[in-house]
């Protein structure tokens, strides 16, 4: 019997992200890939965080685990190191500054999927992002902003992805999330779907 409640979540932080007061300790790899509360999952650890000093241990230990290897990169500052490196994918903040909406072009070129991280709370013009980014409806950001206003002129040119933005076991859930795109009326897209076939073996 499958007892996963939502199909997919990529957007979870752990103790990799090590100088985010909100992450505590009982958040490891470990614990997130035993609650399982989505069917695919993925960590996305702040990449400026771990990439200096702990990414081989990151890596290895997600590889363990069997989840998906994502990073959230905080702007343009730190695109060209991450494309230097390997992950599944990409969680992007872009504010709403020229470099940032620039970087994404850069991220793109790794053909990897660029989800672009809660665009409500970063003021992003989404506008001016690209249609191939995936755009995240974020559990944790969505409510405190007015989504039938910021997310409803864009439904129709982006794929979209649902997310906890999880730092801690009990903010593993994305109900809000799912509510605000169920009244937008959005399908969510799944990465299994989009990925290259290279990496089709993701379940």
């Amino acid at each position: 019997m499958n007892d996963c409640r939502y199909p997919q979540d990529l957007h979870i932080h752990t103790i990799f992200s090590q100088y985010d007061s909100s992450v505590v300790p009982e958040q490891t790899p470990e614990l997130i890939a035993g609650v399982k509360h989505a069917t695919v999952l993925g960590i996305s650890d702040h990449f400026e965080h771990f990439a200096d000093n702990a990414y081989d241990r990151y890596v290895a230990r997600l590889r363990s685990l069997n989840v998906l290897i994502g990073t959230e990169v905080d702007g343009a500052p730190s695109v060209g190191h991450a494309t230097d490196l390997y992950f599944d994918y990409y969680i992007y903040h872009c504010y709403d500054r020229a470099a940032d909406y620039q970087a994404v072009e850069k991220l793109l070129a790794t053909n990897k999927p660029i989800i672009i991280a809660h665009p409500n709370a970063l003021h992003t013009d989404l506008y001016r992002v690209p249609r191939e980014c995936l755009v995240e409806i974020n559990n944790r950001y969505i409510w405190q902003t007015d989504w039938l206003a910021f997310y409803g002129p864009h439904k129709s040119r982006f794929q979209y992805v649902i997310s906890s933005d999880a730092h801690q076991p009990s903010w593993l859930g994305q109900s809000v999330a799912r509510r605000a795109a169920a009244e937008l009326d959005i399908r969510e897209t799944l990465l299994k779907d989009i990925l290259a076939p290279a990496n089709s073996d993701v379940s």
